[in-house]
């Protein structure tokens, strides 16, 4: 919360993951609840909740109920200041193939359809590395081309695979890139501004999603410099 404070210019999207989605019951508890108000009273922050979808796998309905459940936490935003601006969907394919385009067509407009997701209903999608060129038509507002360890990234290999992002400009790429060198985060970070909209790095090894690393500081001064 520092950081969002301290950097009024620069635009946070943070996800909110309860339990593994937005958990059995309707409402977020009473932690989650004040924490959810003090961000979403921040006009530079954007929440989305958290949809795993298995590669397709999960039944469809299951994650048009947790969508609708994430929606139905602004009933009284008004008082609670609760809400979602839009989901974020994890464990999504790479692979095209008519089955997936269609499955992820129909989670995103049910996002985008829902009454109580706020804002402009941002869909993000999570394969983790560069989905085939199928899946970007007309695909999500924001994908994340690659979410590895720093060394993985450096390879030739991967950056191979990353040329080949002809479907996915700028404004619509995340990147995520974990295991940094605390030296090297500033220098990956100004790299990775001119590739994606949409960055995290970290020192972090482990749990690199549940905490701070020592570099979150290098990497929130990094984001917020001019290019």
């Amino acid at each position: 919360m520092l950081a969002i404070l301290a950097h009024p210019n620069l635009n946070f999207i943070i996800i909110l993951n309860p339990h593994d989605g937005p958990g059995s019951s309707p409402l977020p508890d009473e932690d989650y609840g004040r924490e959810i108000r003090r961000l979403t009273a921040r006009p530079n922050v954007r929440t989305v909740g958290y949809v795993r979808i298995n590669y397709c796998k999960r039944d469809v309905t299951t994650v048009y109920e947790e969508i609708v459940k994430y929606a139905g936490w602004s009933k009284d935003h008004h008082t609670t200041g609760w809400g979602v601006h839009g989901i974020f969907f994890d464990e999504t394919p790479n692979l095209y193939s008519d089955k997936a385009a269609s499955y992820l067509d129909i989670a995103s407009q049910t996002v985008k359809a829902t009454p109580g997701i706020l804002g402009d209903r941002m869909v993000i999608h999570n394969p983790g590395t560069v989905p085939d060129a199928g899946l970007a038509a007309p695909g999500p507002d924001v994908t994340t081309v690659l979410e590895e360890p720093y060394k993985k990234y450096r390879s030739a290999a991967l950056q191979e695979r990353l040329s080949t992002l002809m479907p996915y400009d700028r404004p619509r790429c995340s990147y995520m890139v974990h295991s940094v060198p605390r030296e090297k985060v500033k220098e990956l970070v100004f790299e990775l501004r001119c590739r994606g909209e949409f960055l995290f790095v970290t020192d972090q090894h482990y749990h690199f999603y549940t905490r701070f690393g020592s570099s979150w500081s290098d990497f929130i001064e990094a984001m917020d410099i001019e290019c």
